[in-house]
């Protein structure tokens, strides 16, 4: 038999094998491509090609890019899948599954009857494009991080699904002094649980597992944290020796159903087809020539603050310091906004060190002709510098910016500001910050966007940049995620796009994805008039060009974009008008000391993760806490309703009124049940039934269910039901109730009264992907609450033929039922009147919360109730309010009854001067698309702030604080003009 040579053309690498007549590997090689992929297949072939030469060969393609190289080259393809399974069936013949992760597609195999595969789609979330990402921010390489994560003492939950995701957990650790190895750990943790929960799909992973891929070859703290997931012993966790090129050995395995050929013959065929092009779709120019770009750099360069010498300098200044998500900024100014001193740098995860190295410099600098005369400190590791160097202010970074970009525009009505993963945007309406709009689910239109693709084309982000400027043919890239847009920059170079191209294409995609993703505008109207942008990504002037032509209007770039949040932080420093700033001295410095140990917080069920900074003399900071409790401080108390009604509805277990004759009833706590347990409970009781409920939902609930989650889009409430209905099974309850509702109650406010279709019909998913719900009796009927009468005679005829329980007592517990929702909601009512009326005699802002009845669960909303309190509101939920208002029209299907609750509570809000509106979302809550927009619509056209917390199984709230910070912010500012 011919040598067999197979090829891998994967997302980032190359992989090429060399099989004999007996399977035995005789070459193999794994190379990174920087999307040169028919040059890096051609280089390697022509390396051995002493061993090739004058040979009769059967060579096959495979891989994510490599159908595009086979079909141009003209040799065989074989899908990766298949090329795969080859391998395992001939090398490891008793493999039950296999995890595969490679640069940006990560899978799973089940062998064992027909095969099955799972693979990623729309997100390189758990994949090495993600570890790449990760470990650059981190500043280490790949290798550092994994030898770090061999070191860790903790696990801290981190969200794999984006880069921006991932990175909104990782900086607070980090800012707030987590140690890298426990963050490093947490990131291959993340890893493994986006491959466990968005790939089995509620397939239980089991028995021999083979893990391939080059991340899985190369890391050994990924491989620990599969393993210690997944409670594998060696015979059951196999790493393979060639794993990263196992499916190249697959392909080399197939290539035997395929003819022969020449070596030279098919060389010859792959550097032909590199040369290979055809039409690409492209746009005008960003700049027709150098006469219009030196117009446009006059243009903003013209956006400059004073120029002071800081050598010559003598008087007062203030400083600003903004400790961002990945970099560390400082500005040094004077009283007219001159810079004395700037600074801006990469944070290293390590911001304490590079403050205090900073605050070194500037005190050598101002000697004794510069008084510091005020200090103030915004962004992500505002509370930690703050209490680390002991500055006079800190203040929310939406102020910090919008303080900025009014010193260079005053009349500027709309701010956007793009850093390397995060996104900010605010409409400025009567001198405040009116509404935030945060990137939170996508890092595709951020400056990380484009360096991830100068680094893959093996440039500097610099030179990359600068590439595009005067490229008469800019490649129309669309769009979207970096996933699909790397198939996009590979599709166009295939066709011949270069990388000057690619570089002006990239640099409109990112503006797209702001203006139409982020902002969702539909004009550039939609922004403002006196548009501001700032951030490090806007120094590109590709970028910038992009954007104006976009909108089609001038904009203002300060030439300290990057550092305006630093230089809005000094000015308010400066506006705070002290006579000497508590900032520490140069004398303090010369001890300062700073430790960092983490710690989780058992006070109650939100477990967080907390970081105990300890300073010189004793100083201490406890951050990463959601309320005072870790700081030997009872948390605020004051009235919440939401904390009212769960309280409430967990109390009612002890309760019941039946005497358990017939048995125990489990209800699954979760979803529709936060609305329908008052009405199910006391029927049930009534009938005798010992009701158990689920326990209160946790991280370790959904884990339990995890595994039979067959959708990683559905929202984080529906997925935690899973866990609850094992749990119960666990209990050992005899029966388990749990009724498809695809109405609810009519309230008489919408068009109709729906339940939206997850929590309609969940019952019946779990009833076919939850095994362990055959041991017990399962029932999920369909019931309408909505007609008492028809829901008699259902409830009548299903009781007596499910247990036997005469209709006459059936028709009395439905009666008792209605009853007791009645008085249920009408305590509500009652209680938020209370609540109401004692914010006003305590001269306290009210915070309608509008969400679903399920977000008062903590662990859905993470302790968001208790952060609102703490700043000091008095907090009720929109279904306490709703009944004030009557049925209106609205501009989209108003048919489900917890949306209609939720417009109005917000034209409620409207019409009392002291009430705002936060409204909660789940991410991958699709109706929740049309009813932000609405809510929007309600409150702007009320004169009234629209604040919306996207909530998800990861618990930070970074971004929540920011916007809760900015809506009190707007609050104050209003105030004051009234």
């Amino acid at each position: 038999m011919s040598l067999r040579v197979g090829i891998d053309i994967g997302s980032t690498t190359v992989k090429v094998v060399v099989l004999d007549e007996h399977n035995k590997l005789l070459f193999r090689s794994y190379e990174r491509h920087y999307s040169k992929t028919r040059e890096r297949a051609c280089q390697t072939l022509r390396s051995i090609s002493e061993m090739l030469a004058g040979q009769q060969i059967r060579v096959t393609i495979t891989g994510s890019a490599g159908l595009g190289v086979a079909n141009a080259a003209g040799i065989d393809f074989v899908q990766e899948v298949y090329a795969t399974a080859a391998a395992v069936n001939t090398y490891i013949p008793d493999t039950d599954a296999v995890i595969e992760l490679g640069g940006e597609d990560a899978k799973i195999i089940f062998f064992g009857g027909a095969l099955e595969e799972r693979m990623n789609g729309s997100c390189a979330g758990g994949t090495g494009a993600f570890i790449d990402q990760m470990a650059t921010l981190m500043n280490v390489s790949v290798q550092e991080l994994d030898a770090l994560s061999l070191k860790h003492e903790k696990i801290y939950p981190i969200a794999s699904r984006c880069g921006v995701f991932a990175k909104s957990d990782i900086q607070p650790i980090l800012n707030q002094g987590g140690r890298k190895e426990d963050v490093a750990a947490s990131i291959f943790q993340a890893v493994v649980d986006q491959t466990v929960a968005g790939l089995t799909q509620g397939r239980e992973l089991k028995g021999k597992i083979v893990f391939l891929g080059g991340p899985l070859h190369f890391l050994m703290g990924l491989r620990e944290r599969f393993v210690d997931t997944l409670k594998l012993d060696a015979d059951h966790a196999i790493f393979p020796k060639d794993g990263d090129c196992f499916a190249a050995m697959g392909a080399a395995l197939c290539a035997a159903d395929y003819a022969t050929a020449p070596f030279e013959d098919v060389l010859k065929k792959l550097e032909e087809s590199v040369e290979t092009t055809t039409a690409v779709d492209t746009m005008p120019p960003l700049f027709n020539d150098q006469e219009e770009y030196d117009a446009f750099c006059a243009r903003h360069n013209a956006n400059h603050p004073p120029e002071v010498d800081a050598k010559t300098y003598t008087g007062p200044a203030w400083l600003g310091i903004d400790a961002g998500s990945t970099t560390t900024k400082l500005a040094l100014i004077t009283a007219d906004g001159g810079l004395l001193y700037t600074y801006y740098h990469s944070n290293e995860g390590n911001p304490v060190a590079i403050v205090l190295e900073q605050l070194k410099e500037i005190y050598a600098l101002c000697g004794d002709r510069i008084q510091i005369k005020g200090a103030a400190v915004t962004g992500y590791g505002e509370d930690l510098i703050k209490n680390a160097f002991s500055c006079d202010l800190g203040l929310v970074e939406t102020m910090a910016h919008y303080k900025a970009a009014a010193h260079f525009r005053p009349d500027v009505d709309f701010i956007i500001d793009i850093g390397g993963q995060d996104m900010k945007c605010f409409k400025i309406r009567n001198g405040a910050v009116d509404s935030i709009m945060l990137n939170e689910a996508c890092s595709s239109g951020c400056g990380s966007f484009i360096e991830t693709f100068a680094k893959a084309l093996g440039y500097t982000i610099a030179d990359f940049s600068k590439l595009g400027l005067f490229t008469q043919k800019p490649v129309n890239l669309g769009s979207r995620c970096t996933v699909f847009m790397n198939s996009s920059v590979k599709q166009a170079q295939k066709d011949g796009a270069s990388v000057a191209d690619i570089s002006a294409g990239l640099s409109t995609s990112i503006v797209k994805n702001a203006i139409y993703k982020v902002i969702r505008a539909a004009s550039a109207d939609d922004l403002g008039e006196h548009i501001v942008v700032q951030g490090g990504t806007f120094l590109n002037d590709a970028v910038l060009r992009a954007f104006e032509q976009e909108l089609g209007r001038n904009v203002t770039r300060p030439t300290i974009a990057g550092l305006m949040g630093a230089f809005g932080a000094a000015l308010a420093a400066r506006d705070l008008h002290l006579d000497h700033s508590s900032l520490l001295t140069a004398d303090d410095l010369a001890h300062f000391t700073h430790k960092a140990r983490p710690a989780t917080c058992g006070l109650c069920t939100n477990h967080c993760s907390l970081t105990v900074n300890s300073f010189d003399g004793g100083r201490r900071f406890v951050s990463g806490n959601r309320c005072s409790r870790p700081l030997g401080e009872e948390p605020s108390r004051q009235p919440d309703l939401m904390r009212y009604k769960y309280a409430k509805l967990r109390a009612m277990q002890g309760n019941g009124a039946g005497d358990g004759s017939r048995g125990t009833m489990g209800i699954p706590f979760g979803l529709n049940m936060y609305e329908n347990l008052p009405f199910w409970f006391p029927l049930l009781t009534h009938l005798n039934f010992q009701v158990v409920l689920s326990p209160e939902s946790s991280r370790k609930l959904y884990l339990k269910g995890q595994r039979t989650i067959p959708s990683d889009t559905v929202c984080y409430p529906a997925k935690l039901l899973h866990g609850h209905v094992e749990a119960l099974v666990e209990a050992g309850v005899d029966s388990i109730f749990y009724p498809c509702m695809p109405y609810n109650f009519d309230e008489g406010k919408s068009d109709n009264n729906y339940n939206c279709p997850v929590v309609a019909y969940y019952p019946e998913l779990l009833a076919a992907n939850v095994p362990d719900l055959k041991k017990v009796r399962y029932f999920d009927p369909y019931f309408g609450l909505h007609r008492p009468r028809d829901f008699a005679k259902r409830a009548e005829a299903w009781f007596a033929e499910q247990f036997q329980i005469p209709k006459r007592e059936t028709a009395a517990a439905v009666k008792a039922a209605y009853a007791a929702y009645d008085d249920y909601k009408n305590d509500l009512r009652a209680k938020a009147q209370e609540f109401i009326a004692q914010a006003r005699k305590e001269e306290r802002p009210i915070l309608i919360v509008a969400g679903r009845p399920y977000h008062m669960d903590p662990e859905i909303n993470h302790g968001i109730n208790d952060l609102i309190t703490s700043y000091g509101f008095v907090l009720i939920t929109e279904d306490s309010v709703a009944y004030l208002e009557d049925k209106a029209p609205r501009h989209v299907l108003n048919q489900w009854t917890y949306h209609a609750r939720m417009y109005n509570a917000a034209r409620y809000a409207c019409t009392q001067p002291d009430m705002e509106v936060i409204q909660l979302v789940s991410f991958g809550c699709g109706i929740d698309a049309i009813t932000g927009d609405e809510m929007r619509s309600i409150l702007e056209d009320g004169g009234k702030l629209y604040t919306q917390l996207k909530i998800d199984d990861i618990n930070n709230l970074g971004a929540v604080k920011i916007r809760i910070r900015s809506l009190m912010a707007a609050i104050q500012a209003r105030k004051q003009r009234n």
